[in-house]
């Protein structure tokens, strides 16, 4: 069966078939790391800040290609001003709805991010949905591309195996204002928030997710793929929800603040 028949049953462009990615080089990769990590610690370096930093550490570097890996890593200095993220154009941007609410229960707030992780050869983008009383990981996912697709699959899996929120905070990322995400949340009728611009803590608790995930698992393995890693991860997430205890939660470990919250509410729904 000759190719151009073979991709026309399969729905597959010729040029898709042929193309191969050309690999980051190995300096880039290195340079990415040492971003990813200084990024973890101060979080409102932009490409400016960054560029001084790292030729303090004696790298010759300059602003342009600092610009470039920090676009390609999906990171953004969060500050206000002309060079923080923006929505996509035609996508609508949700208001703030967090600013002095407390949260007290599980399921009531959820939230998401997306984080750079290195592969000894490459990188991969990670997402993860939390709740935010209990700082359980609810859903995640794991890929090469930064389009909408998978950040859609882990809130579907999310509403599936824990029900649904009353809220869900994203950033403006343009994977979360798109319809496919934002027309889930509506269809189960869950209240959408978003970060203000340059406003990093608005979504602190996930931050704080990727700096312990980074530090306790990704920096202590040079995963060699996509496989090892994906695998890496579920172990190490099996573990933060089970085992690990959370001070913000009373030492309780994530999963069982959530459904030591839950049972809380099942009782009063019941009494009342």
């Amino acid at each position: 069966m000759s190719v151009r028949r073979q991709c026309k049953l399969l729905g597959l462009h010729r040029r898709n078939v042929y193309y191969k990615p050309a690999p980051t080089p190995d300096d880039d990769l290195v340079m990415m790391r040492l971003i990813d990590e200084e990024y973890l610690r101060h979080p409102f370096y932009g490409s400016r800040q960054m560029t001084l930093w790292l030729r303090g550490q004696g790298h010759e570097v300059n602003r342009k290609r600092v610009q470039r890996l920090m676009r390609l890593m999906g990171l953004q200095g969060l500050v206000p001003g002309p060079s923080t993220s923006r929505p996509h154009p035609e996508h609508k941007v949700y208001p703030y709805l967090l600013r002095e609410v407390e949260v007290t229960r599980a399921n009531q707030v959820w939230a998401t991010d997306i984080t750079y992780v290195p592969m000894a050869q490459g990188f991969a983008y990670l997402v993860a949905i939390i709740d935010w009383y209990s700082r359980t990981v609810l859903a995640w996912r794991l890929s090469n591309t930064m389009d909408a697709s998978f950040c859609v699959e882990a809130l579907e899996e999310a509403l599936r195996r824990w029900g649904a929120p009353e809220i869900f905070n994203t950033d403006q990322g343009a994977q979360f204002t798109a319809e496919a995400f934002t027309d889930v949340l509506e269809a189960h009728q869950i209240q959408i928030s978003m970060d203000g611009k340059g406003r990093y803590r608005d979504n602190i608790f996930v931050e704080r997710l990727w700096r312990t995930v980074k530090y306790e698992e990704v920096y202590l393995h040079a995963y060699q793929n996509m496989v090892e890693a994906r695998a890496q991860l579920q172990r190490y997430f099996a573990f933060y929800n089970d085992e690990r205890s959370h001070r913000a939660v009373g030492g309780l470990s994530p999963a069982a603040a959530y459904y030591a919250s839950m049972a809380q509410q099942h009782v009063v729904a019941k009494a009342a």
